[in-house]
Parts: C-alpha cells; sequence; structure tokens
C-alpha cells in the first residue's frame, strides 16, 4: 500500500493515533444514526430533483457510505493514492529511483503529514461526494460523516432529524450535479490531473516554495487576508490558470449546493432558518488557532466559494429562473470564469440564458 511518495499506513497509523473520539453515543444510537442518514439519501434527492430540475440518471441514486471519523479518512487516501500514483511514476521517470533509505523516510514523512491534515479535517466534515474511487465501485460515493453530524447538532442545539435532512440535501445537490451532468466528472478529473502534473518535482525549488509559506503562517496568526495558503505558496506558475478554473467550478458547486439546501429546506425542513443561523454563527465564532489551520489548509477559501457561489446562483436565477441558470452545465465553455462568479452579469452577457455563448468562447481560458 505504498508508493515511492506516501507511505499510506504511516498516514492511516497517524490518523488513528491523533484521532478525536467522537460524540458520547450508545450503540443503539449509533446504529439509529447510520440508518435514519441512509433513508434520508433517496428523499432528499426527490427534492433535490424536482428543485434543480437536474436528474441523477443511476436507477437506485449510487453508493452511499455512512462512516466514521476514519472511515473517511481511509476512503480519502484511496482517493490520494488513484491521485498521485501517476505523480510518482512522473518523479520516477525524471530523477530515477531514489535511494532505498531516502525513499523509505521521505515517504514515511509524507505519510505523517498526510494523515496528520485528514485528521483534522476527519472532525469536521460532514459529508462529500467522492469522485476518485477505485475501479469497479461506480462513478462515485455519496458519504456521510455519522459522529460529526451528531456533534455538530448538539452543539448547535438543533432538531436532529430537520439537520440531518439539511446536510444531506447538500451532499446529495453534489452528487446530482455530477451524475446529471455526464462530461462534469470527467472535466474535473481532467483538471485535477492537469494540477498535479504542472506541480514542480524539484526538491530544491519545491523548498524555496516553502519559504513562501512560512510567510502564509506569520499572515495567517496575525489574520492577514492577502496571506497566502500552503497550496497557494508551493504552487507553479503552469498550476495558477489551472487552480483558477478549479476554484470557479468549486464555487459553481458548492454555491449551488448551498443555495438548493436553502431553497428546499424551508419546505421539507421546517427548522432551517434556525438551522442555518447556528450554523454560520459557529463558523465565525471559530477561534485564532482553528482559523490559522483553516488559512493554511484553504478551508477559508472554501468557505468564500460557499458564499460568492451562491450569490452567483441566486443572481442567475433571479434573472432566468433555474432552467436559465442550468445553461451552465451545458459544457465546459458554459462554466463561468472565477470573475464571472464574482460578476454575474458578465456570465449573462457571455453565456444568455440559453447557453448559447453570445460573447468570446474562449472568455474562460
Amino acid at each position: 500500500m505504498a508508493t515511492s511518495m506516501i507511505d499510506w499506513d504511516v498516514a492511516v497509523t497517524t490518523a488513528r493515533q491523533l484521532m478525536r473520539p467522537g460524540p458520547d453515543v450508545s450503540w443503539q444510537e449509533a446504529h439509529d444514526v447510520v440508518e435514519e442518514l441512509r433513508r434520508l439519501v433517496p428523499i432528499a434527492e426527490v427534492h433535490v430533483s424536482d428543485f434543480t430540475q437536474l436528474r441523477n440518471p443511476e436507477p437506485d441514486g449510487g453508493a452511499v457510505a455512512v462512516v466514521d471519523r476514519i472511515g473517511w479518512v481511509q476512503a480519502n487516501l484511496e482517493g490520494f493514492q488513484i491521485l498521485l500514483e501517476p505523480l510518482a511514476a512522473k518523479l520516477v521517470e525524471r530523477k530515477g529511483e531514489p535511494s532505498g533509505l531516502t525513499k523509505l523516510v521521505g515517504a514515511k514523512v509524507a505519510g505523517a503529514q498526510v494523515g496528520t491534515v485528514l485528521t483534522y479535517l476527519a472532525s469536521r466534515v460532514l459529508g462529500q461526494y467522492e469522485l476518485f474511487i477505485p475501479p469497479g465501485h461506480g462513478p462515485g460515493r455519496l458519504t456521510l460523516v455519522a459522529p460529526n453530524i451528531v456533534s455538530i447538532e448538539r452543539k448547535l442545539d438543533v432538531d436532529p432529524h430537520d439537520f440531518r435532512l439539511w446536510v444531506t440535501l447538500h451532499e446529495v445537490t453534489h452528487r446530482t450535479q455530477f451524475t446529471a451532468v455526464p462530461w462534469l466528472r470527467p472535466y474535473f478529473t481532467e483538471q485535477v490531473r492537469a494540477y498535479i502534473d504542472a506541480s514542480e518535482l524539484d526538491p530544491a525549488e519545491v523548498f524555496a516554495r516553502l519559504r513562501s509559506a512560512a510567510t502564509a503562517v506569520k499572515g495567517a496568526i496575525g489574520n492577514d487576508d492577502e496571506s497566502l495558503t500552503v497550496m497557494e505558496a508551493l504552487q507553479t506558475p503552469a498550476q495558477r490558470p489551472i487552480l483558477e478554473r478549479l476554484t470557479a467550478l468549486m464555487s459553481l458547486v458548492e454555491g449551488h449546493g448551498d443555495f438548493v439546501m436553502d431553497g428546499v429546506g424551508p419546505t421539507v425542513v421546517p427548522t432551517a432558518v434556525f438551522i442555518r443561523e447556528r450554523f454560520e454563527q459557529r463558523r465565525a465564532g471559530a477561534g485564532a488557532l482553528d482559523r490559522m489551520v483553516r488559512k493554511l489548509l484553504g478551508l477559508d477559501l472554501k468557505m468564500k466559494q460557499y458564499e460568492e457561489g451562491a450569490r452567483f446562483v441566486r443572481h442567475i436565477v433571479g434573472a432566468v429562473g433555474m432552467s436559465g441558470f442550468n445553461a451552465v452545465w451545458t459544457s465546459a465553455q458554459t462554466l463561468p470564469s472565477l470573475a464571472e462568479i464574482r460578476a454575474p452579469q458578465q456570465w449573462l452577457e457571455r453565456v444568455g440564458p440559453a447557453g448559447q455563448l453570445t460573447g468570446a468562447e474562449d472568455a474562460r481560458s
């Protein structure tokens, strides 16, 4: 289970050692939570499809996994392996196979680092739609992290059933996006692989860029909004336009998920408005250390994606309705650029409500 870059066994071991325990629940309570989350997925599927006018073509909706925190880590490590093995092969091709000791130590250090990052994330993620899964497991897998959902609903003091459906609506929206729009997953995969392929593999250059990451640490501690994330500090010039396209896409899908959650929510989740208020209060009230880690890992960027993406969706739906908004899913050319996410009217002027590219077709490049 190892490549020349990362010792995945060390990553799992590190995560097991560092993982904080989940909320205190009995076996029966845990069983009931898992069963309820599974029951809510097809219910959410109907609501999401009706609201978005998008249809998941899979007869049973697709694979669903309700996992604990370490289960989420293991699932994501599988995805990392699928993504990073080609990069490992490329490194060997360019630099040659490293010496035995160098390879062993480097892989273990990298494994410990990956395990540490995933441990932090594993206590916060509520769910996700996994796109990078082993062959033979379908196009993707909807994953819900049961202990985190229970932990947050308790901290927010909200109705458990309502909160679980509210969260499920968001995650099912992501599944619907990538299953109802057949070209979207290949496009996303292509962009991610291009980003990895354009990475700087020269250790000296990586070390120089890590010094920029040190500046990012100081900026994050000082709550400097202009400070870099680690990803930004390490990226090469060739990666920047790819990351901009990925950021625009993730802003769209995350904002669309939030829009659907809030659009469907009040009709099927009686306490949706109260949940949203509590959820946003908690997000804004994070401590200084948590804010620093979020900044370094780029999680603040993800929160910004939710906000900017949701504003974009609200503007377009308000202007041309849901069917007009769905022109965004016509092709890669009708996806908004990052500039258009922040100025939705520009997208309308370029694409038009029918997705017919009224402006320059290369506006996203």
